[in-house]
């Protein structure tokens, strides 16, 4: 018996991994975070597998899934929104896992940033623009680690990608535009690869206000940094005809 932690992407069908694709059509028993996954990638479920929803489940009740399933020899499929390793709280069940001795496997997925980056056009490192790209979140009812905070984050001038933090989306702007400028570019995308995907432009400047009009609260991700801006001014030297490559 084995717990596949499955990364279900961001929201698309189509981007699902290969992996992923497989371990659902072949699944017998899927537990997935039913407010966050796309319901159509459930369709992909064989019509006899049990499915059950994590929405409203503690970390006690999905733990006692996994020992039931341990005990039928049955693998299970534990279906995780975009990236596990991203904000999915899958650490503290692999923990448990260990502690019962059931063996389980990570199958990584497409993140939501990534979506909304092609939903952009934007390439997030831009040449002698931005070349580091920084995840993060506002603190809430997770604390921020006082070494991460906005302010600590900021002053690298990064492209910034902000998880969770969408119903602080004017505050957040505020604070970040004494770092990027008020003229920064910034956008918000709301379930980003989804058929209901909503793109929103702006600056600092903006950006809240125009959040707030388009009535996006919840789903969605806040970016921040001028690699946002297109036409850029600078070519990647990887392409260049006077340029040797070791990589290409």
């Amino acid at each position: 018996m084995r717990v596949y932690f499955v990364g279900a992407g961001p929201g698309d069908p189509e981007l699902l991994t290969v992996k992923a694709a497989r371990l659902l059509g072949e699944a017998r028993w899927c537990i997935y975070a039913g407010s966050l996954i796309n319901p159509q990638l459930l369709d992909l479920l064989p019509a006899t597998a049990r499915r059950e929803d994590s929405a409203a489940m503690s970390l006690e009740q999905i733990v006692d899934r996994f020992r039931e399933a341990h005990r039928q020899d049955l693998d299970v499929v534990r279906l995780h929104t975009g990236e596990p390793s991203l904000y999915g709280a899958i650490g503290e069940q692999m923990d448990a896992l260990d502690r019962l001795g059931i063996g389980y496997e990570v199958v990584p997925g497409i993140s939501a940033f990534q979506a909304a980056a092609a939903a952009l056009r934007v390439e997030l490192t831009a040449p002698e623009v931005a070349q580091t790209v920084i995840l993060t979140r506002a603190a809430g009812r997770t604390p921020m680690p006082a070494t991460e905070s906005l302010d600590v984050l900021a002053a690298a001038q990064a492209t910034l990608c902000l998880y969770l933090s969408i119903d602080k989306a004017k505050s957040l702007a505020e604070t970040l535009a004494m770092h990027y400028g008020a003229d920064c570019p910034a956008a918000v995308v709301y379930h980003a690869s989804w058929p209901d995907e909503i793109v929103v432009r702006g600056t600092l400047r903006d950006i809240g206000a125009k959040t707030a009009s388009a009535g996006i609260a919840r789903t969605a991700l806040l970016m921040v940094g001028r690699a946002l801006a297109r036409p850029y001014a600078h070519q990647s030297k990887l392409y260049d005809q006077n340029f040797s490559h070791a990589y290409r």
